[in-house]
């Protein structure tokens, strides 16, 4: 009979190289009550089979910080523990074959220097120093990581296991969780059997922790919560040793979708092509351990051609294995990590992409923390499992996504790129409207949104590229539209979530930084605070009645931000309620703006009437609305609310008076570049729960007067400690390069940050970048006096600085009409 415990503080389900890593970082910070569950032997869902690859440098300067935690941890932990991990810096090269690609490269390596990772950009020869057995036709060039290296990736799941267990944990292999306890919110326990069924029992437990890699999805059902995720076919092969082979960097061709890795004297090539193999989509047998796929040879026969023309001596090796194994994957190529929204002590740790070794410990080292302390160590919003809707554990969606999702690991990650699989779920009252009016449409969080229209016999799809895509002009037209004229763009995809009760007020006076004790029909722009100052959500918040107000959100992080309020509820007497569906929103943006709502409604729009910040019941057409005087893009402007059945009707109406006044269709592109313009923060760029309000610039929008609000003494101790680094607003003063994210600032010549969000400012002429730039001890006029430059993929560009707005901050229009210049609202998903 096992003996395992009845109690315990935490179950941890699943032990691949991510459960052990939880475990192992839980042990570290000296919790004991540890028991891991595994339902066969450790490591023999997917981390046996896994390449082994230690990147270092990701997509986010969280991601990178993780990656290179994990490095860090591997070179020490076989001296810990006495198990041999492998590991090995050899350093990575990265080839090109086209100048987008060669780009993009380029790019990631002047983003790696703001991250503090060593690279290097390389010449096609230069390539060929590195990596010798290079066949360099078509290359053009490529970039090298030192740092990089590679490593065996089951040992390095038991070394973190017995490093688990010598801190007290308990690893139990051969023990399948058949059911899980829950009451309300909670779980309370977990039902086990033993795998030779000779042993059953159950744990009572304070939470537990989905690490089950493919069987995440399944495990979070029984939990009661959603992990949208699917196993698809990986290949590769392992060639007969090569005379003469020694030790290589890592190779990556990503045009030609492979990667290489020596080992042994034999060489290893992967593949992550275009159209993927889900699998599983019946279930994973339970008999599964160690397995693998059936070999499907032509399905891999053009990667492995294109890997033998690559490296010619592949053609004369023989191939040791051809293996086949499953890999999970999620919609948006990013893992899972953190406290499930549907429930308050379900964490997750799942979905890990074909990246789970090189994330492995920073994931497990993050998210232990989280759970220690409640709280995010710092931002983790883009994996963070709060983003994921629930529409997409929908099991059909999963294996229709997860075909496109294995290839875009290697695929072109251009600016602006759609997903092109799992389309059209859902849908704003006016898709069709907007369709017929030749709307290019991209997609978030499962919206379908208009992000720019085409002109009559111009082709409707993007043509992508790192300089200027196909609708450059077509969004720079729509930016001008708002900008001189009048623009409408479809804002219905942003959360709308409904706050009601006899505490209303009080509830969220505690959970949000700004004032709610306003008269009906006012409007508050302010931020969900966590404990540290940094911000949550941001938001603005409707008083539609004395006991209801309406919370807008970015359309992405609506569920997340729902959460957070149902969280700090406490005792409050208030109910939460999401009725994004319920309304469409139409934002009509301009100097022309109330020319058109005048033209179709009675009511009146004047300054006087329907000051900046509030909203008002009004007639429009033959039907109702109401109409909020807010601007996301500094213009003069209203978002109309109408309720879904009247949406259609709305439409027409706007659209047929507007056509007097030049209304333009305009898209999310064109209110992304002039929210730019503006300098509006954009959640999850320009503003995590890392970054301090008050060093985000917006501490007009948290009123410390008022007691008792989650973040307020943060907010009172950053007031008296100063600043440490300020947001900024950059123009580069070449109108030619234009900016995305993660670019590095540099201050007289040295990188002191990097753009968290970038476009082009067509009204300013030229790129625009947001970022935080170091302040520590100095004034505001201080920090303006240095020289800037932001580097773009290799090349430093001039840019100014600001700390206003750099869009017509004097304009008494603006400040007449639009209200103070800093009374922004929530930011785009």
């Amino acid at each position: 009979m096992m003996d395992l415990p009845t109690k315990a503080r935490v179950v941890i389900i699943g032990g691949g190289v991510v459960g052990c890593s939880v475990a192992y970082h839980l042990a570290k910070l000296g919790w004991t009550d540890i028991v891991l569950l595994e339902r066969k032997a450790l490591t023999s869902g997917t981390t046996w089979h896994a390449a082994g690859l230690i990147g270092q440098l990701r997509t986010s300067n969280t991601m990178t910080k993780l990656a290179r935690y994990t490095a860090g941890l591997y070179t020490t932990l076989e001296e810990e523990t006495g198990v041999a991990t492998g590991f090995r810096q050899v350093g990575s090269v990265s080839a090109a074959l086209t100048s987008e690609r060669l780009e993009e490269l380029y790019r990631a390596a002047a983003m790696a220097r703001a991250f503090d990772v060593p690279a290097e950009e390389l010449s096609a020869s230069e390539v060929k120093e590195h990596y010798p057995h290079l066949n360099l036709d078509g290359v053009t060039g490529g970039i090298w990581l030192p740092t990089d290296g590679q490593a065996d990736p089951a040992n390095i799941a038991l070394a973190l296991a017995k490093g688990a267990r010598q801190g007290g944990a308990r690893v139990q292999e051969r023990v399948r969780v058949t059911g899980i306890a829950k009451t309300g919110r909670r779980v309370t326990g977990v039902d086990w059997a033993s795998d030779d069924g000779t042993a059953e029992g159950h744990i009572e437990c304070d939470m537990i922790v989905n690490c089950a890699g493919m069987w995440g999805h399944e495990v979070g059902r029984m939990a009661g919560i959603n992990v949208p995720l699917h196993a698809c076919e990986h290949f590769y092969i392992v060639t007969e040793p090569i005379e003469g082979l020694s030790q290589l960097p890592v190779l990556r061709v990503p045009d030609e979708c492979t990667y290489y890795k020596e080992d042994a004297g034999k060489m290893l090539v992967g593949a992550f092509e275009p159209l993927a193999k889900p699998w599983g989509m019946n279930g994973i047998p339970e008999s599964f351990e160690f397995d693998q796929l059936p070999e499907d040879f032509d399905h891999f026969e053009p990667i492995l051609e294109a890997a033998c023309n690559r490296l010619p001596m592949l053609a004369e090796a023989g191939i040791h294995t051809f293996f086949n194994g499953p890999e999970s994957f999620t919609p948006d190529d990013a893992y899972h990590l953190g406290l499930a929204p549907q429930m308050d002590n379900v964490w997750v740790a799942a979905g890990f992409n074909s990246i789970g070794i090189q994330s492995a410990g920073g994931a497990g080292h993050a998210l232990s923390q989280w759970m220690d302390t409640g709280e995010k160590p710092f931002d983790l919003g883009g994996v963070d499992i709060g983003r994921m809707q629930p529409f997409q554990g929908n099991k059909t969606y999963l294996f229709e996504r997860s075909k496109e999702t294995l290839g875009l690991l290697y695929a072109d990650h251009f600016p602006h790129r759609q997903k092109a699989t799992a389309r059209g779920i859902r849908r704003t009252p006016f898709h069709h409207h907007l369709l017929n009016e030749g709307a290019v449409m991209g997609e978030a969080a499962g919206w379908e949104r208009a992000n720019w229209f085409a002109r009559a016999g111009q082709e409707r799809e993007y043509r992508y590229c790192w300089k200027r895509q196909n609708w450059f002009d077509n969004s720079a037209a729509e930016h001008r539209a708002i900008r001189e004229n009048v623009g409408m763009y479809d804002m219905s995809s942003f959360g709308k979530i409904r706050v009601e009760g006899p505490d209303a007020e009080a509830f969220l006076n505690h959970v949000g930084g700004g004032d709610f004790s306003v008269p009906v029909g006012r409007i508050v722009y302010t931020q969900f605070l966590n404990s540290k100052g940094g911000i949550e959500a941001d938001v603005t918040v409707t008083r539609l009645s004395e006991m209801a107000y309406l919370v807008v959100t970015p359309g992405a992080t609506r569920l997340a931000d729902q959460t957070w309020m149902e969280r700090h509820k406490g005792a409050h007497n208030v109910v939460i309620t999401d009725v994004t569906a319920g309304e469409g929103v139409l934002a009509v943006m301009g100097p022309n703006a109330r020319k058109v709502l005048q033209a179709v409604s009675p009511n009146d729009f004047s300054n006087a009437a329907n000051p900046f910040g509030t909203a008002q019941e009004i007639e429009l057409g033959m039907g109702l609305a109401r109409a909020h005087r807010v601007s996301y893009v500094g213009e003069l402007g209203w978002e109309i609310y109408v309720s879904a059945d009247m949406a259609g009707h709305a439409f027409e109406v706007l659209r047929e008076a507007g056509q007097a006044h030049g209304l333009t269709l305009c898209g999310m592109h064109a209110m992304d570049s002039c929210r730019i313009e503006k300098g509006f923060r954009h959640f999850g760029h320009d503003i995590t729960s890392e970054d301090h309000v008050l060093e985000a610039g917006l501490g007009f929008a948290v009123k410390t007067a008022k007691p008792d609000f989650i973040g307020r003494d943060a907010v009172l101790r950053k007031k008296d400690e100063g600043l440490a680094q300020r947001m900024l607003q950059f123009r580069l003063t070449d109108p030619e390069p234009l900016l995305y994210h993660n670019e590095p600032i540099l201050r007289d010549g040295e990188i002191v940050g990097y753009v968290s969000s970038g476009n082009y400012g067509h009204h300013l002429g030229g790129a625009i970048g947001m970022g935080y730039v170091p302040c520590k001890g100095e004034s505001a006029e201080e920090v303006l006096a240095s020289s800037y430059e932001i580097d773009v993929a290799g090349t430093r560009v001039k840019a100014e600085a600001s700390l206003r707005p750099m869009y017509d901050p004097k304009s008494t229009r603006v400040r007449a009409d639009e209200g103070a210049s800093d009374g922004l609202r929530e930011s785009a998903a």
